[in-house]
């Protein structure tokens, strides 16, 4: 019998997986928790110098638990989208108070933390617990849309009928089937990748429909958003003046270090909202320096 679509992927992934931290033997589901989090948006040279510090820091979730949130926040550093770090610093008080410091295995458990939605909690069942769940990300959607469908791309979100379709390429094993996850995931990161793509290497090529097609391109994309001079930037800015002085910033001091006052004055009020900075004296701001109330 030839093997099966996860088989062959397997078999190329134990030769050709990249060696990261979060996959190797004895990293504990908080670990796992704290990579999904981290990788969402952010590329994985620039995560893994932040785990590795994080991971020895905080090993547990009840190590985070225990300190403020201004802690998580500095941590993490410039890897954007900081909203993230609190989320942990929350799920790591939930996980503490409600699970005794356990990252819990089944789905529905995992959702009902902080910050934790549908992909990142199929990923922590299947890559922690060796649950056999779906794990759908940007680059399995690519690759199994070009495998089943012959085109490019597989979309901006997952699906019901990605989920599905993933779910039947699995093994029944369950650890096999997290195995296969993880495959799946690696070659679209590595081999089945949106611009350039290296068919020659995929050990699933014989059976892309994509590939028989022609490689038909995708529609073009959207431009990407540009991150000079945004709202995000303007966030970033005031965000790192912050982080950097323990005794906080005065307001004037925010507003003059952006060059649109207008603009400042909005992400000083989105950072606020946010809780990822707080007024500790009048007119002044600063991190979330004492430990949250549980």
């Amino acid at each position: 019998m030839a093997p099966t679509l996860a088989e062959r992927a397997i078999r190329w992934f134990d030769g050709a997986a990249r060696d990261l931290p979060w996959r190797r033997t004895g990293t504990t589901a908080w670990g796992v928790l704290v990579s999904e989090v981290m990788l969402q948006q952010t590329p994985v040279v620039r995560v893994q110098p932040v785990y590795e510090e994080w991971l020895r820091r905080w090993p547990g979730p009840a190590d985070l638990a225990g300190e403020p949130a201004a802690a998580a926040i500095r941590a993490w550093g410039r890897l954007g989208y900081p909203r993230r770090a609190l989320r942990l610093h929350a799920c790591a008080g939930a996980l503490t108070d409600r699970y005794g410091g356990v990252v819990p295995r089944d789905v529905t458990d995992l959702l009902s933390l902080p910050g934790v939605g549908a992909y990142t909690a199929r990923a922590v069942a299947a890559f922690a617990y060796g649950a056999r769940e779906p794990v759908v990300d940007t680059n399995v959607r690519r690759l199994v849309w070009r495998l089943h469908h012959g085109r490019a791309d597989g979309g901006a979100s997952t699906t019901t009928a990605d989920l599905a379709t993933v779910a039947g390429l699995l093994p029944q094993e369950p650890r096999r089937a997290a195995r296969a996850s993880a495959a799946f995931m690696e070659l679209g990161a590595l081999v089945c990748t949106a611009r350039g793509p290296s068919c020659h290497d995929c050990p699933l090529r014989t059976d892309c429909a994509w590939l028989r097609a022609g490689r038909p391109p995708a529609p073009a994309p959207r431009r990407a958003q540009r991150y000079e001079g945004t709202d995000r930037h303007a966030r970033g800015t005031l965000l790192a003046l912050c982080r950097d002085a323990p005794g906080g910033v005065p307001a004037q001091v925010l507003v003059a270090a952006w060059h649109d006052p207008v603009q400042a004055g909005r992400a000083l009020s989105g950072l606020a909202e946010d809780g990822l900075i707080v007024l500790i004296a009048p007119d002044r701001y600063g991190l979330p320096e004492l430990p949250t109330a549980r």
